[in-house]
């Protein structure tokens, strides 16, 4: 395979012009962030928000040139919002930007819950995916958002393909399956190109999936958090009013270290929890009926008790809700009335009960960090 150096990305890139002027943008600066990673390239161009029309076909421009570099398999660049500095004393600049408010986020939006998990592998994905259709099996106008960049998981498990459009070239109009709204980075890139982004790509992506979409009116909006606590957690909590986080975990010991420290973030960041999902709780034999805890049992129930929140219920370990996310079609929407949707709706119905006031949520908290 031909090896792609950053010096025939840089030279393709440079026969880019910005519009209505003689510098490419390699010269002018607005390239930045380039990786290349097994013939993928990604790269981000920091734009003016005011010149967002006009400079979507030159990202575009730039996607080709880069592509047109012999071993290049894959081109992604994004674009992110970076204002030009002013000629101003420190103090002043300082007061510009106190006084600059950032543009509001998901505004139609009535109530934000973030799924997340300390860990990988505990199941929080297919969690999200049956909550959001049991809360639209509820009657409420129900969303959800893949926040997962580097894995995104949700056209599979809500049975999506292709790509959204975006008549406009500004606005992208969400997919839709199983009567909820939904949107993910994995609907605008092939299955299987790494996401190799830094921090400041992440953030970027995830506030355009908010503020460039066109989700419309919805009484829910589940976000699929990705496991950790990283860049996505944070951005999420600051850029949003997240009404509360639903923690996933399994029984055993490890997952649920990691489940803590998932629980303690929101609560740093200012977010209820509103309780914790015991996933693959316990597995049923569907041959003889005998039950066994293959990863332990009560775990998390014993969790929430110390770390003082509520325990919503416990999902078994069933060939069933694996082989619904596989096939696109979650247990819920597969059976609805099976023993397994009725958990789940139990546990959207706590939820609601907590949050689902149907009032507008609160500002977003404001993050510092000593």
């Amino acid at each position: 395979m031909t090896q792609v150096t950053e010096a025939e990305i840089f030279a393709a890139l440079k026969s880019v012009k910005l519009p209505n002027t003689d510098h490419n943008i390699i010269d002018a600066g607005v390239a930045s962030g380039l990786v290349i990673k097994d013939g993928h390239v990604q790269f981000a161009m920091e734009i003016d928000p005011a010149m967002a029309e006009q400079m979507e076909p030159v990202r575009k421009q730039a996607e080709q040139a880069a592509a047109s570099v012999t071993g290049v398999l894959s081109v992604t660049a994004v674009l992110t919002a970076h204002k030009p500095a002013e000629q101003q004393a420190p103090q002043q600049q300082q007061q510009a930007q106190q006084q600059q408010q950032p543009k509001k986020l998901l505004p139609q939006v009535g109530t934000i819950i973030a799924v997340a998990s300390g860990k990988g592998g505990v199941g929080k994905s297919t969690t999200s995916a049956n909550l959001a259709v049991a809360f639209r099996q509820m009657g409420l106008r129900t969303a959800m958002l893949d926040a997962d960049i580097y894995g995104p998981s949700l056209p599979t498990m809500m049975g999506i393909s292709g790509r959204p459009s975006s008549p406009d070239g500004k606005i992208i109009i969400p997919m839709e399956a199983h009567g909820v709204t939904c949107m993910s980075i994995g609907f605008l890139v092939p299955q299987d190109t790494p996401m190799i982004w830094r921090g400041p790509m992440v953030m970027g992506a995830l506030e355009q999936m908010m503020g460039d979409v066109q989700w419309g009116p919805q009484d829910v909006l589940v976000v699929d958090m990705p496991p950790g606590t990283g860049d996505a957690q944070l951005t999420m909590a600051q850029r949003v009013p997240i009404a509360g986080a639903v923690i996933v975990s399994t029984p055993q010991d490890l997952s649920l270290i990691d489940a803590k420290k998932g629980l303690n973030m929101f609560r740093k960041v200012e977010v209820p929890v509103l309780g914790i999902v015991e996933n693959m709780s316990y597995f049923h034999c569907p041959h003889c009926g005998e039950r066994s805890d293959i990863f332990s049992h009560g775990g998390a129930a014993q969790a929430a008790t110390q770390m003082g929140v509520d325990f919503l219920g416990e999902i078994p370990l069933d060939m069933a809700i694996r082989a619904g996310g596989d096939d696109g079609t979650p247990i819920t929407a597969a059976d609805p009335d099976g023993a397994h949707a009725l958990a789940y709706r139990a546990i959207a119905e706590k939820i609601w009960t907590k949050v689902g006031t149907g009032a507008s949520q609160p500002d977003a908290p404001n993050i510092s960090f000593e």
